[in-house]
């Protein structure tokens, strides 16, 4: 009956449409899928309009024909907010859920142009591992000039397309303030990630031992931390982790505020928030690693004030750059993550998370391994990167605008990020032919500049206030989308591949 339904829908538009054959389903004997012409895409509802009438779809178009003597209704409708909620009351596995549910390792496939989900889709099949497919950071957010509600919509819009209806969550990725995070509850997110970055403090390093041991004098909490954790000697694998006066204060004064901060964030999500979730903790935005003693500190602190989370992300040692591979000692990484490891199994009830995860191949493995599967990782910039290597094979000339651009702005975007990036080791574009550019994206330093530069490059005007490679970008991602798709989901389970599930 599917195929008599979408024959009949080709034929009554005049062949002007192609459908996604794996969005086609039946609830209640109406029919709903995606299609698209050559701008756009739109869901299509079908039925009797007896039928259909009670979920009052908004739409653009209609068109009546006969089926079995009767009135079938054919409604073209447009993929917005509102029509994406009338179908999650009718199709529920559209709503986003736990990981924590499943017992599985997750793993989050960051979207910054809202395309990719089901491509990403397509490189989670056959892999035991839960897929968090709506995650894009507050900073991600701000420069696609996106919102939080879209990035939700346009995962499960994905997820419609590709007919998938498995368990998948939502991260509102690194939330630093209260507005946001109501936003977030708002929008139905199911993982929240605090970034309490704004509050740790990065200059106990440049303190003298005199001055810090003032200013830890000086904490109101002082004496009530001491009671807890000074002297405490606790046995985690084959090592003894004990505080001692020193590095009890440098922890406290380091990561005290941050702590304070999650314990506020938390009980607002748990008063506001009457759905099921998840909570992250992100330490990782720090200029140095998170020593295993600190890991045991922020955790066993949290679990003191009652806050229930569910991933830590420490800053594991080494360089996490954007986009390229991991930069230091596989082994002393190896060494410190276990420990880490040993620190989870000891407290309990958490996963170690690992942020920056994009393109960190070496790393996978051994990650997976050692948190004997129970992690999550997220990666975002690397999807993009795909989309721009689309755009180099299929549209070279809008590629070479981009790039040029890309190279004024660099040391503007760069502001934010921790990069070795040489600008002078990436290939002269102009001496590259067309079929050439692909070889940028194996360069580090190329894919850095594009990495870091999407908001820019998304944002950019011209004179007229029109954007000046925004719809290009879509417009040739939408015409290639096949290749795009293909692309992405090739290169997301390259990462997937080598976490052995």
């Amino acid at each position: 009956m599917k195929e008599r339904i979408t024959d009949l829908f080709l034929k009554t538009f005049s062949m002007r449409y192609d459908i996604y054959p794996f969005s086609v389903k039946m609830a209640d004997d109406c029919y709903y899928f995606v299609t698209k012409d050559k701008q756009k895409k739109y869901l299509v509802t079908a039925g009797y309009p007896e039928k259909l009438k009670p979920f009052k779809f908004e739409c653009f178009d209609g068109k009546n024909v006969e089926v079995n003597q009767q009135d079938f209704l054919f409604k073209l409708c447009p993929l917005t907010h509102i029509n994406l909620v009338k179908l999650q009351n009718i199709f529920s596995y559209l709503k986003p859920t736990c990981s924590k549910r499943f017992s599985k390792p997750s793993f989050g496939t960051g979207d910054r142009l809202g395309i990719a989900t089901p491509a990403h889709i397509q490189a989670f099949q056959g892999k035991n591992i839960f897929p968090v497919l709506a995650q894009l950071s507050t900073r991600e957010i701000t420069r696609t000039e996106s919102s939080l509600q879209r990035v939700m919509d346009n995962a499960i819009w994905g997820c419609f397309e590709m007919g998938y209806e498995g368990p998948f969550g939502s991260d509102a990725d690194h939330i630093k303030d209260l507005n946001n995070l109501q936003e977030a509850i708002n929008c139905g997110f199911t993982l929240y990630t605090l970034d309490p970055s704004d509050y740790i403090n990065n200059d106990i390093g440049q303190y003298s031992k005199d001055e810090l041991r003032l200013k830890y004098q000086e904490l109101p909490e002082r004496r009530k931390i001491e009671k807890k954790y000074l002297g405490r000697e606790i046995k985690i694998g084959k090592q003894k982790l004990s505080f001692e006066q020193d590095s009890l204060a440098e922890i406290v004064l380091t990561f005290g505020e941050a702590v304070k901060y999650i314990v506020i964030f938390y009980k607002f999500l748990k008063e506001k928030n009457k759905q099921d979730f998840e909570l992250e903790v992100s330490i990782d935005e720090t200029p140095g690693p998170t020593s295993p003693l600190a890991h045991l500190w922020i955790v066993s602190e949290l679990q003191y004030q009652g806050v229930n989370f569910q991933n830590l992300a420490p800053h594991f040692i080494g360089d996490w750059e954007k986009g390229i591979e991991y930069i230091g000692d596989i082994n002393t990484f190896k060494r410190e993550l276990e420990l880490h490891c040993q620190i989870v199994s000891h407290i309990g009830g958490y996963k170690l998370s690992l942020h920056s995860g994009s393109d960190k191949f070496s790393v996978y493995p051994i990650f997976a391994r050692e948190t004997g599967n129970l992690f999550h990782i997220k990666t975002a910039g690397t999807s993009w990167l795909e989309a721009a290597k689309t755009i180099s094979l299929c549209q070279p000339d809008l590629y070479r605008e981009i790039h040029n651009f890309a190279l004024t702005c660099f040391e503007r975007d760069r502001f934010s990020y921790q990069l070795t990036t040489d600008l002078k080791r990436i290939p002269d574009i102009d001496r590259l032919k067309d079929e050439e550019l692909v070889t940028l994206f194996s360069n580090n330093n190329a894919r850095q500049l594009i990495h870091i530069t999407y908001g820019s490059i998304l944002r950019e005007k011209d004179e007229e206030g029109r954007y000046r490679f925004r719809d290009r970008i879509f417009q040739t991602l939408f015409t290639h989308e096949n290749t795009h798709y293909q692309a992405v989901s090739e290169h997301i389970k390259g990462h997937l591949d080598l976490l052995n599930f």
